[in-house]
């Protein structure tokens, strides 16, 4: 296998890019001048086929080498979080009330780095598809891309992405075949009662009593309806009413979020949420209206792409350094909406494990991407490229 390191050239222009995105973030389907920048380098490295708006703001490069037909999709996120970043780092965001809290900035550089690799040694056969997806966030970047053609214009056989995880020290990478994170989805049970004077409570219907005994309720799904060998979360968030300190409201509005791994879990939380609220409320004469969205689908992980990510990330960083049975995390990740159309593999990446160094937390003000794993982000991507487009 040709060798996969990035030159010193291409390292440094890896943090020049990474610390450019940094500077510009842009939220959810506002990634214009973003776009416009990947758009700039990826033709820059040799890149000659870019399409963007796919999605909205999103854009896919295609690179392909020799004969081969198959087709292989790296994805990077381009979104930012509406938050101030904290201290004086030169790269610091320049938009005020934006910043690339969650590593995007890096997950983009890494496959821009990827790219440049990729167009300058070849070392591959078949083609490579660069997806840079809007909006991941939200959890609305994927199928946007989708529902404007994504897997019909631009055909893959396997996707595979990355995210840099802090707290797991720089060099490790982890992954699992089957869930690897959890769907989320939203509910809102708005509670009707009658409201009154706060000295007469005999005459209303309190609200307020009903929705704290449903909160409570809400509680004992995962305790009592789930299998224990599964995994939920059930989390109200938000209690709001329209009472006043001497009146009983008519109304309270609950709000919350939930967790899970399979479509059967994530089905039946939905239909005990609605039967505990609607039972509750009816039991006190109060009525309720139950909303409840899927926010994100559960990303899960195919086996034959988890082998080719753990031959490759072994060949880069060391077989020792690879947990193939990484722990499901139950946060949320829009990439599973990619991988339940074709086969795909998402893995987590070491970003440092000392604060000021990659160990801050995800979506905190004081994060940030660590640079130290650029190089290694570029090798696993173009070992993995090669891997599974080999030459001859």
């Amino acid at each position: 296998m040709m060798n996969a390191s990035p030159s010193a050239e291409l390292s440094n222009r890896l943090r020049q890019w990474r610390h450019h995105l940094h500077q510009h973030p842009e939220p959810a389907f506002q990634e214009r001048e973003t776009a416009q920048y990947l758009e700039g380098v990826l033709k820059g490295v040799g890149v000659e086929e870019v399409v963007p708006g796919v999605g909205g703001t999103g854009i896919v490069a295609t690179l392909a080498r020799g004969t081969g037909m198959k087709a292989i999709g790296l994805r990077a996120d381009m979104d930012c979080l509406p938050l101030h970043e904290a201290g004086s780092r030169a790269h610091a965001s320049r938009n005020a009330g934006a910043m690339h809290a969650c590593g995007h900035d890096g997950h983009m550089a890494m496959v821009l780095g990827a790219a440049a690799l990729l167009a300058d040694q070849g070392g591959f056969d078949g083609t490579v598809r660069f997806i840079f997806q809007p909006a991941e966030e939200p959890g609305r970047g994927a199928q946007a891309m989708i529902d404007d053609g994504l897997f019909d214009r631009f055909p893959i056989d396997a996707i595979f992405g990355l995210h840099n995880t802090p707290g797991l020290a720089v060099g490790e990478l982890g992954t699992r075949t089957g869930a690897l994170l959890a769907s989320e989805d939203n509910f809102e049970i708005r509670i009707s009662g009658r409201g009154g004077h706060a000295a007469s409570p005999h005459m209303v219907v309190d609200p307020l009593v009903i929705g704290a005994e449903v909160v409570l309720a809400l509680q004992t799904i995962v305790a009592r309806n789930i299998d224990p060998s599964q995994s939920a979360v059930v989390s109200c968030t938000q209690f709001e009413t329209d009472g006043a300190r001497n009146a009983i409201p008519s109304g309270v509005v609950i709000r919350g979020d939930t967790r899970s791994f399979t479509d059967e879990v994530r089905d039946l939380l939905e239909r005990r949420i609605r039967e505990i609220a609607e039972g509750i409320c009816g039991s006190y004469g109060a009525t309720c209206q139950v909303t409840y969205t899927h926010e994100f689908d559960p990303t899960v992980n195919d086996s034959e792409c988890v082998g080719a990510t753990l031959q490759a990330a072994a060949a880069v960083l060391g077989r020792e350094h690879v947990d193939s049975d990484h722990p499901a995390n139950l946060s949320s990740e829009d990439f599973g909406v990619f991988a339940r159309h074709v086969p795909g593999c998402f893995a987590f990446i070491g970003n440092g494990t000392e604060p000021d160094r990659g160990g801050d937390p995800l979506h905190s003000v004081d994060y940030d991407f660590n640079d130290d794993v650029l190089d290694l982000g570029v090798q696993y991507y173009v070992a993995l490229i090669r891997t599974l487009l080999p030459e001859g």
